[in-house]
């Protein structure tokens, strides 16, 4: 695996449903390195601080590879990187892969995997389509948020490696698979043993508390 694109923002304002919205989705990919610090990456800005930011989302990622199913999708012959608000688009990175509290080695950072992504609304916004918000949480291909161990220096071209692998068997996608998709065998197998994971992130332990608690 390596940073295909290293994309950060700034805060704009759009206009959504025609209301103003401020968002930090709009990613550009950049030269040079971007310092990975505890609660984000420097210079990338987030207008929503209670769903994006922070110590379990510091740093998104998306795979490089996830892109070619999406033109079709979404009709789209070119998607630059950085469109799915990702801040490293990353080769080889698949969610069946990479399991919750996997630790990787980004640059000279080292991140520990907290949680899938959730989209929202503002993805629609990025990608100029209203459903895309669904279509997404159909095919698992979420990306992956991090939580920052060891903050540092990461650029385009840096390897990412794993330096710790979960004993688990938890990944990203049989985690968002369990809890969205109500055809899912086995989904609370999955979510109860994921629900005792000290690395997954605390959002997330709620939902799944929530979920189990309805059974």
């Amino acid at each position: 695996m390596k940073i295909i694109s290293t994309n950060i923002s700034k805060i704009k304002t759009v206009l959504y449903n025609g209301k103003e919205v401020t968002t930090g989705i709009f990613k550009q990919p950049i030269d040079g390195e971007v310092a990975i610090e505890k609660l984000n990456i420097m210079g990338d800005e987030q207008a929503d601080r209670i769903h994006h930011g922070g110590e379990d989302k510091a740093v998104y990622a998306f795979s490089f590879h996830h892109y070619d199913y999406w033109k079709p999708i979404l009709n789209k012959r070119q998607l630059s990187n950085g469109s799915f608000g990702e801040n490293f688009t990353i080769s080889n990175l698949f969610e069946e892969n990479i399991h919750i509290g996997d630790q990787l080695r980004i640059g000279t950072a080292l991140l520990e995997v907290s949680q899938p992504r959730v989209p929202c609304y503002k993805l629609g916004l990025a990608l100029d389509n209203k459903d895309v918000v669904k279509l997404f949480t159909k095919n698992c291909r979420t990306g992956i948020y991090f939580r920052v161990l060891e903050p540092g220096i990461a650029k385009t071209g840096h390897s990412v490696l794993i330096e710790k692998k979960s004993s688990h068997g938890v990944t990203i996608k049989d985690l968002f698979q369990a809890y969205f998709d109500r055809h899912y065998v086995g989904a609370d197998d999955v979510l109860t043993e994921a629900l005792s994971l000290r690395a997954l992130a605390p959002e997330w332990k709620k939902k799944i508390e929530k979920r189990l608690s309805a059974i």
